[in-house]
């Protein structure tokens, strides 16, 4: 039986994720702008919820990245360089092509092994049907399942924690610049080659072969370094950019 403290824990908490989300929205959409102050007070009357679930979101909000303290007290919106947001990519690579390697170096369990090929045999009937247009939004929840999966193969609390961290950047998530990435005649190619990388990946990992699935993930970063480059060359394409908002651009000639 539910208890009244109970149920006023639940409101809190729902009402700590409503304005988690509500925030994060307000600046990937560039509601508050970069180098901004983001005021509790403001931030109450603009989402329309209590302090407490405000200064919740606020340090959560910090915890992923998108905002920073400042000395004055209070937090300001992070803003990013375009190097930084380079930087993100490398990293999440990099820590990635870690999970794989100490997936393949521990070993991973059939099941565990299984339940990544059919995740993977889904994208393939994805990428199969999608013979005129691929569906994007199944591509992109199957991606972010896979490497989801391919996370969690590491067997590292530790390791899983910091690629959700710097997964939380929007602009540097396994599917961020897959947008982007369909406005290019050679979307079905990388696409594809993508796809070829997970199988490879898996392969290796199944195989134990450590140091070549670390190094198909950290190649596997680059297809998201090249769509942002992209992006970056055209203001259309960098609209379509989760968070593109906090990235400072430099002036190109």
């Amino acid at each position: 039986m539910s208890t009244a403290a109970d149920s006023t824990g639940d409101r809190s908490l729902s009402q700590t994720v409503k304005a988690q989300l509500a925030l994060r929205e307000l600046v990937l959409q560039g509601g508050l702008n970069p180098g901004e102050r983001v005021s509790e007070l403001q931030m109450v009357e603009r989402l329309g919820v209590s302090r407490t679930p405000v200064r919740m979101a606020l340090v959560r909000l910090q915890e992923e990245g998108l905002l920073e303290a400042i000395p004055s007290g209070g937090f300001a919106v992070k803003a990013f360089s375009e190097r930084e947001a380079f930087e993100a990519i490398e990293i999440r690579g990099t820590l990635e092509g870690l999970a794989a390697r100490w997936a393949a170096e521990r070993g991973v369990s059939p099941s565990r092994l299984r339940d990544a090929a059919e995740c993977l045999d889904a994208i393939d009937a994805v990428l199969l049907r999608g013979t005129v247009e691929i569906d994007l939004s199944r591509y992109v929840a199957l991606n972010a399942q896979f490497h989801g999966i391919l996370h969690e193969l590491a067997g590292s609390q530790t390791l899983v924690r910091q690629l959700e961290r710097v997964s939380a950047l929007p602009f540097a998530s396994p599917s961020a610049l897959v947008t982007v990435q369909s406005r290019s005649p050679e979307s079905r190619h990388i696409l594809t080659m993508a796809q070829d990388q997970h199988r490879c990946v898996l392969a290796a990992i199944e195989k134990r072969e450590g140091s070549r699935a670390e190094a198909i993930m950290r190649e596997h970063a680059r297809i998201a370094h090249r769509n942002l480059e992209k992006a970056l060359a055209d203001q259309r394409d960098m609209d379509l950019v989760p968070g593109s908002a906090l990235i400072k651009r430099r002036i190109r000639a």
